[in-house]
């Protein structure tokens, strides 16, 4: 009974991800160029420093081409090499999530913040929403939360410090976007649900496998 109603509440919690991402995509397509959004890259960029800067350029490291693909691979092959085998063919298929955000992007066609409106420290390519890098670090980085809270023989140093480490990106990626003048906020509010959303059929697959081939 415990089982099902676990499975149940995982279910409806999908749903209204995937509700709140479809009902935010309507709205954004039609409203490219949102007030509240200004008004909260205005208030965050009002801290800019030059180290300020470079901290939030380093924290968005780790989503640019092809430094995004690179980790993941690498990572990936780690897990491989440390006959984690299973688990670094997981961590490879996130790469499928570039697929993704790009067809969704090319779907709603909103165009990145300007100068006009913000200030610009990074200039990107492709179109906004939702954000790519918001995206890719829920789920690489939460993926990695979840891999290192099930895995048992990993020790117990590594495990923290890739939690933590996982946990400090995810938590500041959006407002580093943000900062960069690269995203609006609802940006990596679409970028988060749908990273969650993916993150929901990795872990399904993942740990269903897990219980038939133990």
């Amino acid at each position: 009974m415990s089982i099902l109603l676990k499975r149940n509440t995982l279910i409806f919690i999908l749903l209204v991800l995937i509700v709140a991402f479809t009902g935010l995509s309507i709205f954004i397509a039609q409203h490219p160029i949102f007030d509240a959004d200004i008004k909260i890259s205005l208030f965050i960029q009002q801290f800019h420093a030059d180290w300020l800067d470079k901290v939030m350029l380093a924290i968005s490291f780790f989503g640019e081409l092809p430094y995004s693909l690179l980790s993941v691979v690498v990572v990936a092959a780690i897990f491989y090499w440390k006959k984690y085998k299973r688990e670094g063919i997981f961590i490879s298929t996130v790469l499928l999530s570039g697929l993704i955000i790009l067809g969704i992007k090319n779907v709603i066609n909103r165009p990145r913040p300007t100068a006009f409106y913000v200030r610009l420290v990074e200039v990107n390519r492709f179109q906004s929403y939702p954000s790519g890098h918001v995206l890719s670090y829920t789920l690489f980085f939460g993926f990695l939360i979840i891999l290192m809270y099930n895995l048992e023989n990993i020790p117990k140093r590594t495990k923290n410090t890739v939690t933590y480490l996982s946990a400090f990106l995810i938590v500041t990626i959006a407002p580093s976007r943000i900062y960069l003048g690269a995203h609006w906020f609802t940006d990596t509010v679409g970028g988060f649900l749908l990273g969650l959303i993916c993150l929901f059929p990795l872990c399904y697959f993942y740990f269903k496998k897990k219980r038939v081939n133990p």
